[in-house]
C-alpha cells in the first residue's frame, strides 16, 4: 500500500455513501484529515433513499430497550445545531422539521397497548401525554372519527433524508473529502496487524483507518465483522392536492406512521421483513400498509399515489447500532442502525470523529466487542 499514487492516499477511507457514512466523513474532514468516502452505489442509495427521517426517540421508544432510549435522546438533541451547522455550512436546507408526533389508538386493543407504552415513557422521564380523541382530532382533522385517543411527543421531530444527503455530500466536498460514487470496496486491506486501507476492483486506497459505514452490506466488509443483517421495510409515497391536508405531525398507529413533508409529499410506512437482500415491492407490502393508513387516517385512499419503494435496514440482535474500535487496529465500526440511521448519523459522525482524533471511545452499550464470538453476519 505504501506505493499508492498520492490520490489514492488518505488519513481515513469511508465505505458507504448514506446519510451515517456521509456524516461520518464530514465530522472527520472537519478535524483536518484528509478523507475518502466510497459508495457502492449514489450517494444516499441505500437505506437512507427510502427512510421516513423521523427523529422519534420518544415515540420509538419500547420495552427493554433503555439503552436505546438514552442513544436515541442524545441523537434527537444532536439535531438542531447539526442542522444550523449544515445550512451554514451549504446554504442548503438539511430538511429538518419541528413537528411533534401522535401515537393514535384506533381501536381498545391499541388504547391498552399504548396506555402502557405511556406508563414506560413515564418512567422514563420521556416527555409525552395522553390526549383524547378530540383533542387529537382538533390537532389533526383527518384522523378517523372513531379513534380512541393518543399519546402526544411534542419533542419528536423529522427531517427529509433525501434534503439531508444532498446538504451532506455538499458539505462534505466543502470541507475536502474525496466522494466516489459508484465503486464497490471488495475487502479491508491489512497488514502487520493493522489496516492500511481498502482494495476495490481496479484499486488500492491507502488509509490510516477504514470506517465501515456499508449499512446492511457491512457484515460482508472486514476482519470480524458484527452480525448487521439487512430487514426489508416498503415505504409509499403519496402527495396531497392541498398541502393542509397533509399531516402536520408524525402520526402513527401500531401498524403505521404517516408524515407531511410541508409540502404536500406524504411518506407511509414502513413494513418490517425478514428477506436477505431482497428489494422488490409486493402487493402484500403495499395492501398492509394502505390498509393500516386508511383506518388511521380515512381519506388517505384519496391521495394521489406516487409509488411504493424497498430498502434495507442494516439490523443488529440487539437493536443498538455497533460503533467503535474493530480489530485489526484502524479499524472503526459505524453501522447496525436499523430503524434510527436517520436520527442517529450527527451523533454518529461526532463518535467516530472523536475516536479517530482523540481516541474517545463510544458508549459501551454500542462497542463492537459485545458480539465476540457471535460471529460475522452472512
Amino acid at each position: 500500500m505504501s506505493s499508492a499514487p498520492p490520490n489514492n492516499s488518505f488519513d481515513v477511507a469511508v465505505v458507504g455513501g448514506g446519510i451515517v457514512g456521509l456524516s461520518c466523513a464530514w465530522s472527520v474532514a472537519q478535524r483536518g484529515m484528509r478523507v475518502v468516502l466510497l459508495e457502492r452505489d449514489r450517494l444516499g442509495a441505500g437505506s437512507s433513499d427510502v427512510a421516513a427521517g423521523m427523529l422519534a426517540p420518544v415515540t420509538e421508544a419500547d420495552f427493554g430497550e433503555e439503552p436505546l432510549v438514552t442513544l436515541n435522546l442524545a441523537g434527537a438533541a444532536r439535531w438542531p445545531s447539526f442542522s444550523q451547522e449544515l445550512m451554514a455550512a451549504t446554504g442548503m436546507p438539511s430538511g429538518f422539521r419541528r413537528s411533534g408526533a401522535l401515537v393514535v389508538a384506533v381501536d381498545r386493543d391499541d388504547a391498552e397497548e399504548l396506555e402502557r407504552l405511556l406508563a414506560l415513557h413515564r418512567s422514563l422521564g420521556l416527555e409525552s401525554e395522553w390526549l383524547s380523541a378530540r383533542h387529537c382530532r382538533e390537532l389533526e382533522p383527518g384522523l378517523s372519527p372513531r379513534i380512541r385517543g393518543a399519546i402526544s411527543a411534542p419533542q419528536d421531530h423529522q427531517t427529509d433524508p433525501l434534503a439531508t444527503v444532498a446538504a451532506l455530500a455538499r458539505a462534505c466536498r466543502g470541507a475536502g473529502v474525496d466522494l466516489r460514487e459508484r465503486i464497490e470496496v471488495a475487502e479491508v486491506a491489512t497488514a502487520g496487524g493493522a489496516v492500511t486501507g481498502v482494495r476495490t476492483a481496479t484499486a488500492e486506497i491507502a488509509a490510516h483507518a477504514v470506517v465501515v459505514a456499508a449499512g446492511a452490506w457491512s457484515g460482508t466488509l472486514g476482519p470480524g465483522a458484527p452480525p448487521v443483517r439487512p430487514v426489508k421495510g416498503q415505504i409509499a409515497s403519496l402527495r396531497a392536492a392541498d398541502p393542509a391536508l397533509a399531516p402536520a405531525r408524525i402520526v402513527r398507529s401500531p401498524r403505521c406512521y404517516l408524515l407531511g413533508r410541508g409540502d404536500g409529499r406524504v411518506v407511509l410506512g414502513a413494513t418490517m421483513e425478514e428477506r436477505g437482500f431482497d428489494v422488490a415491492t409486493t402487493a402484500d407490502g403495499v395492501y398492509r400498509l394502505m390498509e393500516a393508513a386508511l383506518e388511521l387516517v380515512p381519506d388517505a385512499g384519496e391521495l394521489e399515489w406516487k409509488g411504493v419503494r424497498a430498502g434495507l435496514r442494516p439490523g443488529t440482535p440487539d437493536n443498538l447500532p455497533v460503533i467503535g474500535r474493530g480489530e485489526p487496529a484502524g479499524l472503526v465500526w459505524a453501522t447496525g442502525h436499523h430503524r434510527n440511521g436517520v436520527l442517529l448519523a450527527p451523533l454518529t459522525g461526532g463518535l467516530v470523529a472523536d475516536l479517530i482524533e482523540r481516541g474517545s471511545e463510544p458508549p459501551p452499550a454500542v462497542a463492537p466487542g459485545r458480539f465476540a464470538g457471535a460471529g460475522a453476519a452472512r
